[in-house]
């Protein structure tokens, strides 16, 4: 089947163009198979840019070198449980302020492209579902369970009416908006979801805007996440065939424009492997074939940014996969918005197709090297457990998880008491693989060892009758892409030791966000220790120069970093 290229040659017969407010409009043009932004015929080379992976106060540097490197529109991701953390509590303010985002992508005189989920995978947070949907433990994600759809709707009634009147015929710049997302990779293949969600969108924005949708390249995935009504688009990187993976597109949009929503500069990284990298020339290659046929293209990351506090997700392929703090994607900007040479070469073959914006693309961020700093300050955890979770612990016979006692996000402390003696070694675990995720194991404050999910099932102990038994578990990302089920946190089944089940539990849900916020150092003794769950403190004095730095922690293995009782980062291996 050939390609059908897009006609960006509009004759007007000699009478001049003149667009009014009133005469803004963005559609699809099924006969000369391209999109139209005022009658005229219009190609996006666009970018993603994730708002909540970069500090406010760079968010229009980066849109700065976006345009500069000759993109005409980017590609937004808006994620629900960034802006509902909890049921019916909205924020839309500080690191949130997506309106304010979005003016600054319009002072820019860059369009969007938005994709507002409410399934928006990103390896974001459980694909930017709320945690708390999870509360109701049958719950049934990306259907049409009443349940889901209730939140959904509540959700999209908050968000789609701020959306309305900047879409581009209200004299906005949000040309195109995705619904779901990769809905094809999701087993469930429920139409009537879909359905639902075309009404909605329809509902809340109108007839006008071009609704889409994005999948990969089997037929499974087109077959299930395509819908009359929305407009089929694709997504490949370099490597693909890019004939065949339009054609996979016409089969199903057998008119209108090419478009690959998703062409990927790089990809994501994934606790304990190689930072991912790809070849600036391979990808600029493989961008100049999709511009020559015609076609539209987002670049899938242009900047990737950074996974502050909890929020990076997990992929489950065979097994669980969380991933980095680090979003850096290997994107033509880097995690730190420094333009590469994968910029640079994207830059040089726009520049063959339209014309690049006067003037040089601005320079990285200044960077500072701080020097060591040192950590004199050792804390226990369970020396402030108090001060950690202070409330009264939860007491169950049985472990819950963190869904069933509100929990976010980051640590929960298990704890009972030994029941008999066990003079000879037994067998610690969570049978079937129920440690969600990370669980370091300590008795009597001493630490032995952890268990870890698809890796480390069980851990031999000896111990006496009423020693106390804690165990610390991580959340370490709900899953994003690639699982079949609700992926719920904690200790999802019973712990045993050989075959006996240890019962009678106290729960402490830890606050540590709050903790350091608040109350810190705390005024306890400091311990000496090199093992087990522990706080380290120690100050350095910038010498008058507030510059962007990196922190290296040779020889650690598991960190959370603060800064300035600000925490800026979440784990490091």
């Amino acid at each position: 089947m050939g390609l059908e290229l897009c006609v960006l040659l509009l004759v007007l017969g000699g009478l001049p163009l003149q667009v009014t407010s009133t005469a803004r409009s963005f559609s699809i043009d099924y006969t000369n198979n391209c999109f139209r932004k005022d009658g005229v015929p219009f190609r996006y080379i666009s970018g993603s840019i994730h708002y909540f992976r970069i500090p406010p106060a760079y968010w229009k540097d980066r849109l700065l070198k976006m345009y500069m490197s000759g993109l005409n529109a980017v590609q937004v991701y808006v994620p629900w449980n960034y802006h509902e953390p909890l049921p019916g509590m909205y924020d839309f303010a500080g690191d949130r302020d997506l309106e304010g985002f979005l003016d600054l992508v319009a002072e820019l005189g860059l369009l969007v492209i938005l994709r507002p989920g409410p399934y928006i995978c990103a390896e974001w947070e459980m694909g930017g579902l709320p945690f708390w949907l999870l509360a109701r433990p049958d719950i049934v994600l990306r259907t049409t369970h009443p349940d889901f759809l209730q939140a959904v709707d509540a959700w999209l009634a908050v968000l789609l009416p701020k959306i309305r009147p900047r879409l581009y015929h209200n004299g906005g710049n949000i040309i195109t908006v995705q619904v779901e997302n990769e809905y094809g990779s999701y087993y469930a293949c429920d139409y009537d979801y879909l359905r639902h969600l075309l009404s909605v969108f329809r509902t809340h924005l109108g007839e006008e805007v071009v609704l889409f949708t994005t999948d990969g390249l089997k037929d499974s995935e087109l077959r299930c996440g395509t819908l009359q009504g929305l407009y089929a688009t694709v997504d490949f990187g370099p490597g693909v065939n890019m004939t065949q993976a339009f054609e996979r597109q016409r089969q199903h949009e057998p008119k209108g424009p090419l478009v690959n929503s998703e062409y990927y500069t790089g990809w994501l990284d994934y606790w304990g492997e190689p930072h991912s990298t790809s070849s600036a020339e391979e990808v600029a290659q493989g961008l100049q074939k999709i511009l020559e046929v015609g076609a539209n293209i987002n670049m899938y990351m242009f900047q990737g940014g950074t996974n502050f506090a909890y929020w990076s997700g997990a992929d489950y392929k065979k097994i669980y996969n969380p991933i980095t703090t680090s979003y850096d994607y290997d994107a033509p900007l880097s995690e730190a918005g420094d333009p590469t040479a994968k910029a640079y070469a994207i830059r040089a073959v726009i520049g063959k197709f339209q014309a690049l914006p006067a003037g040089p693309m601005p320079p990285p961020t200044p960077k500072f090297a701080y020097g060591y700093v040192s950590l004199p300050q050792r804390v226990n955890l369970l020396d402030i457990l108090g001060l950690l979770s202070p409330l009264q612990p939860i007491r169950s016979p049985i472990p819950l998880t963190f869904e069933t006692v509100s929990q976010a996000h980051g640590f929960i402390l298990y704890r009972t008491l030994l029941p008999h003696d066990i003079l000879v070694p037994a067998l610690l675990s969570v049978p079937n693989n129920g440690v969600h995720d990370l669980a370091y194991v300590l008795l009597n404050g001493q630490y032995k060892g952890t268990l870890e999910r698809d890796k480390v099932s069980g851990l031999e102990m000896i111990g006496w009758a009423g020693d106390v038994l804690d165990l610390l578990v991580e959340n370490m990302g709900h899953i994003n892409f690639g699982a079949n089920v609700s992926d719920f946190k904690g200790l999802i089944h019973n712990v045993t030791l050989d075959s006996f089940t240890l019962s009678d539990w106290f729960i402490y849900p830890l606050d540590i966000d709050a903790a350091v916020a608040h109350a810190w150092p705390p005024a306890v003794p400091t311990r000496r220790g090199t093992t087990g769950p522990a706080f380290y403190t120690g100050t350095f004095t910038t010498p008058g120069i507030n510059w962007d730095t990196y922190v290296k922690l040779p020889g650690w293995t598991k960190v959370l970093q603060s800064l300035a009782r600000l925490r800026i980062m979440s784990f490091c291996h």
